[in-house]
């Protein structure tokens, strides 16, 4: 069993990550956390775009996220080799150097497409502070600590996530779904890494990055679509026999859980309602050296809530951020008259940083699956069970 759970608020002095059911010996840093934590925020890029495009100044000029290591992870006796997982919950912290949540005035004027009002109404409270600061996107960046651990587990078993910016505002790189899905992963990371808005389509980056500078202008926010790939997955992770156990259920919901994304689709999915299912279905073929596999990918990896062998392929859609600069009608929670939201600061479009976060929730997943499908207290058993279930597979 692999279950993770966060803390923490927006303005806090930290966030709060626990991960349990990582098997003991995987090696991990600091650093490579880090890693992951940096590309949410876009610090790995140069020249006239330091972090993504459309972001605030939180996290452009003011938050540079490390983690510290509190639980889990530690130098091996035996091998006198540092930061490997012991097999127990690990506990990461992210400090908030942005934190002042005690000082605060008091907020009454909820924001449309925020969960500010339903919060206040669910929790009987008074501010509006009392549910952003929880509600806010900043906990992403726990999950994304999270995910890198997840991914470092993956990585043992050849297994590699991608992901990358599909449209923002109206502005897509492709309406064909069959255009990217065998893109090489290397070419969509290389692309997609070196884009301040995460696209692999350059001419469209540019007609992105005007999108947003033309919403800046008008006090405005933008939504999108990101997708989000994993390559290498063996057949047979998930299961059909619960509801609760269809991985594809449990990446949507992952998915889902990003705060802004209003939709999700798996292969060519809302596409599909257009097409027979003759040409809808992926026809299945047999080579003596890749075994099974299918002629296309419509399904997007996923048949009956279980790995097919074929690349997951995730769509979601991301809304237009609720904070605006020149914001919407609204009531006063405590005079009850019609005014308008309050101006809070914030981003212009998210897009670009949900798909790293979607690929942490995207892994979290998959090494759940991993961890059900082939157990193991330690990382050399886990492989041990992988490889003779591979070996069965040969057969």
């Amino acid at each position: 069993m692999l279950r993770y759970y966060t803390a923490g608020e927006s303005h806090g002095k930290c966030l709060i990550a626990i991960l349990e059911g990582i098997p003991a010996g995987l090696r991990l840093s600091k650093e490579e956390i880090n890693k992951e934590l940096a590309r949410r925020q876009g610090a790995h890029l140069t020249g006239a775009y330091q972090g993504y495009a459309g972001r605030g100044e939180r996290m452009k000029r003011i938050e540079k996220d490390k983690v510290e290591i509190l639980a889990g992870i530690r130098k091996s006796v035996l091998t006198d080799r540092k930061g490997e997982t012991i097999g127990s919950p690990i506990c990461l912290m992210i400090k908030n150097k942005d934190w002042s949540i005690d000082n605060q005035p008091l907020r009454t004027r909820p924001r449309p497409g925020h969960a500010d009002l339903a919060g206040i109404l669910k929790y009987g409270r008074e501010d509006i502070s009392d549910i952003l600061e929880r509600a806010s996107a900043r906990e992403t960046a726990a999950r994304v600590a999270l995910g890198a651990v997840a991914k470092k587990l993956l990585q043992e078993f050849a297994i590699k996530i991608v992901s990358f910016t599909e449209e923002i505002g109206g502005i897509r790189i492709s309406e064909e779904f069959s255009s990217f899905q065998k893109f090489p992963l290397q070419k969509i990371l290389s692309l997609s890494e070196s884009s301040p808005v995460r696209t692999i389509n350059k001419t469209k980056e540019k007609l992105m990055l005007e999108k947003i500078k033309e919403a800046e202008k008008k006090g405005d926010t933008l939504g999108g679509i990101f997708v989000v790939i994993v390559d290498g997955l063996p057949v047979g992770l998930g299961s059909y026999t619960q509801w609760d156990l269809r991985l594809d259920g449990c990446l949507a919901q992952g998915l889902m859980s990003i705060p802004g994304v209003k939709g999700v689709e798996i292969g060519a999915g809302f596409t599909l309602s257009k097409k027979l299912g003759s040409e809808v279905h992926d026809e299945i073929f047999y080579d003596v050296k890749k075994g099974f596999y299918r002629g296309t990918n419509n399904a997007g990896g996923l048949e009956g809530g279980i790995t097919n062998g074929e690349r997951i392929i995730l769509r979601a859609v991301m809304k237009p951020i609720s904070s605006l600069k020149k914001p919407l009608h609204s009531v006063d929670i405590k005079t009850k008259k019609a005014t308008f939201a309050e101006i809070i600061r914030g981003d212009i479009c998210v897009v670009p940083v949900a798909g790293i976060v979607a690929e942490a929730m995207v892994a979290l997943e998959i090494a759940k699956a991993m961890k059900e499908k082939f157990a193991g207290d330690s990382l050399q058993e886990m492989k041990r069970n992988y490889l003779g279930y591979l070996s069965y597979l040969k057969r």
